[in-house]
C-alpha cells in the first residue's frame, strides 16, 4: 500500500518517445550485469531488469520475499514521476513454475547519455545541467506536501537521520574511517542543526520542503536530447525521501563534485536557485552538501566491504574528506571586529564583508535608529551605548540562528560588551572570533580628523571621544590583533590569514551572494 501523501499528487510528466536519444552507443548493445550493495542489474537489449539481493542493512532489508516485491511496485510508480517512459513495470521470475523473485523492467537508456559519463569524457554541460535544474525546479513544485512530509524537516527529525546513519558508520570508524575526522564532522553537525531551528522551521513554512526523489546521482541521470530522464529514487523509506528541496538538489552537486566537476555542481545550483525562486544561506548548501557526503561515505564504506567497483580505502577517505569540508564551510560564525575610533575597524569589516559574502552590523549604522537622543553627546552616555550595543547583539543571533555569518563592527572596549557577544554566539551554536584592529594613536587621530573634514562615513566620534575611549579600553587577550596602520588591502589580507587559522576560509560561491 503506498501513502496517499507520497504519490502522486504531481501533475503527470509528458510521455515521451526514446527514439531521438541522440548521439551514442545505441540502447541495446552489450549484455552485462552490474551489481550496487542493494540490487543486481542486468542489461540485454534495449532492457533492463533490476533484482534486489536478498540481503538487510540498517537502513533496509530484502530478506523476505514479499518486501521486494512490495519494493519493485513502489520503485516504479515513484520513478515514473520523473521518467514516466523507462519505468515498464515489475516481472515475476519463474523457476518449475514457482515465482522466485521479483524485478523491476526498465527501458534501456545509451550509457554515454548519463551524466557521470559526460563528467568523464570532459563534455560541456552547460545546457544539460540548466535542463536538469529546469526539471528539478518543476517537480519540486508539484511535489507532494504534508505535515508528515514536513516533520522530517525539522532540526531534531534530520540529527536523528544523521545519527541513524553514523550508526551505520560507526562499524568502520578506527578501520576505513579516521576516528579524529569522525568525531570532529559529528560535533559540526550537531552545532548546525542546534542553532538552526528557526531557519529549518522558516524552510517549512515557506514550503521548501517535499517529497522528493532522495537519491540524485550523475549516474542515474540521463541527458537526451528531448530533455533528461531521472532515475532511481529512494524507494525503500518514505523518510529518506522527505525533505527540503535543496537537500535534494545537493545531493546531486555532490556527486558533481565527487566525481571531479565542482563548476558544475555550481552552475546546477545557482540555476536551480533560478529556476526555482528560492533563497538559502551558503551556511545551509554546504549542510546539506555535508548531509549527502555523509550518506556517500556509508556507501563507500559498504562498496568496500563488499569488495564491489573501485571503492576503496582511497574513496573513503576522499568521500570523508568532502564531508568534512562542507561542513567547516556551513559553520556560523560571529566575529568581533573592534578597536578605537579610527583604527580601521569599519574599513576592515567592509572588506572582509566583500571577500566573505557576510552580513556587517555596526554601531554606528544602528546607533541614530536605536539612541533616540538628538544631541550628539546623548546618544553616547552609558545607557545610550548599551541600547546600540543590545540591538547589534540582537540582530547579529537573528542572523546567526538564519545561518548567516555575521562581522560586528564596534570598539568592543569593555569586557561586558565582549562578554554578552559570547553568550549570544553559544545561544546561537556560532563560532566567535575576535578580531582587534591595531594602529598607532597618531594615525587614528589623523584619520579621525580626516573623516570630520570631509563630513563622510557614519560615524560621529570627535578627537576628543575617540582619545577619552581609548583610555578606557579594557585589556583584550582574547582578540586576534590586526595591524591596520598601512592600507586596508594589506589590513584584509592579514586578517583573513588570522581567520584562516580558526578554520575561516572563503570557500567558492554555491549558489552566489544572499539577497
Amino acid at each position: 500500500m503506498v501513502s496517499r501523501d507520497v504519490l502522486p499528487r504531481q501533475r503527470p510528466l509528458p510521455r515521451r518517445p526514446l527514439g531521438a536519444v541522440g548521439p551514442g552507443r545505441p540502447p541495446g548493445e552489450g549484455p552485462r550485469a552490474v551489481e550496487t550493495h542493494t540490487s543486481v542489474l542486468f542489461f540485454f537489449g534495449d532492457r533492463v531488469v533490476k533484482v534486489r539481493k536478498p540481503a538487510a542493512f540498517g537502513f533496509v532489508d530484502f530478506t523476505d520475499i514479499r518486501r521486494r516485491r512490495r519494493d519493485c511496485e513502489r520503485e516504479v510508480a515513484l520513478n515514473r514521476r520523473l521518467a514516466p517512459d523507462v519505468y515498464l513495470g515489475t516481472a515475476s521470475i519463474r523457476m518449475g513454475g514457482a515465482v522466485v523473485e521479483h524485478a523491476v523492467v526498465m527501458r534501456r537508456l545509451p550509457e554515454d547519455r548519463s551524466l557521470a559519463a559526460l563528467v568523464a569524457g570532459g563534455a560541456d554541460m552547460g545546457v544539460h545541467l540548466d535542463r536538469i535544474a529546469a526539471v528539478l525546479a518543476r517537480f519540486h513544485a508539484a511535489a507532494a506536501r504534508s505535515p508528515r512530509i514536513a516533520g522530517q524537516a525539522t532540526g531534531p527529525a534530520q540529527w536523528r537521520r544523521w545519527r541513524a546513519t553514523a550508526a551505520e558508520i560507526d562499524r568502520f570508524v578506527g578501520t576505513l574511517v579516521d576516528p579524529a575526522a569522525y568525531a570532529e564532522v559529528t560535533e559540526l553537525a550537531g552545532e548546525y542543526l542546534a542553532g538552526r531551528s528557526n531557519l529549518l522551521d522558516r524552510r517549512i513554512t515557506e514550503g521548501a520542503v517535499c517529497d522528493g526523489h532522495g537519491d540524485l546521482q550523475a549516474a542515474d541521470v540521463y541527458c537526451l536530447d528531448d530533455g533528461p530522464r531521472i532515475l532511481d529514487c529512494l524507494e525503500f523509506d518514505d523518510r529518506l525521501r522527505f525533505g527540503d528541496v535543496l537537500a535534494d538538489v545537493a545531493f546531486l552537486a555532490l556527486d558533481l563534485e565527487r566525481l571531479g566537476a565542482p563548476a558544475a555542481a555550481t552552475r546546477l545550483l545557482a540555476t536551480y536557485r533560478q529556476e526555482s525562486g528560492r533563497e538559502q544561506p551558503d551556511s545551509l548548501v554546504h549542510f546539506y552538501l555535508a548531509a549527502r557526503a555523509q550518506v556517500r561515505l556509508l556507501v563507500e564504506c559498504l562498496r568496500t566491504e563488499q569488495g564491489l567497483g573501485r571503492s576503496s580505502a582511497g574513496t573513503v577517505a576522499a568521500s570523508l574528506r568532502l564531508l568534512t569540508d562542507h561542513l567547516r564551510a556551513a559553520r556560523v560564525r560571529v566575529v568581533l571586529v573592534g578597536g578605537p575610533p579610527g583604527s580601521g575597524k569599519s574599513t576592515l569589516a567592509a572588506s572582509l564583508a566583500a571577500a566573505l559574502g557576510w552580513e556587517t552590523v555596526s554601531t554606528d549604522h544602528l546607533r541614530r535608529a536605536v539612541a533616540v537622543p538628538s544631541s550628539t553627546p546623548e546618544r553616547y552616555t552609558a545607557r545610550a551605548k548599551g541600547a546600540v550595543y543590545d540591538a547589534v547583539l540582537a540582530r547579529a543571533e537573528e542572523l546567526a540562528r538564519r545561518g548567516r555569518s555575521v562581522l560586528l563592527d564596534a570598539t568592543w572596549s569593555t569586557t561586558a560588551q565582549r562578554d554578552r557577544a559570547a553568550r549570544m554566539a553559544r545561544r546561537a551554536s556560532a563560532q566567535l572570533v575576535e578580531l582587534r584592529c591595531d594602529c598607532s594613536p597618531t594615525e587614528a587621530a589623523a584619520r579621525i580628523g580626516r573623516r570630520l573634514a570631509a563630513g563622510s562615513g557614519e560615524s560621529e566620534i570627535t578627537p576628543d571621544r575617540a582619545a577619552a575611549l581609548a583610555a578606557g579600553e579594557a585589556p583584550w587577550p582574547d582578540a586576534l590583533t590586526v595591524p591596520t596602520g598601512g592600507t586596508p588591502t594589506a589590513a584584509r589580507r592579514a586578517a583573513l590569514s588570522l581567520l584562516a587559522a580558526q578554520g575561516v576560509r572563503p570557500y567558492r560561491p554555491l549558489i552566489g551572494r544572499p539577497r
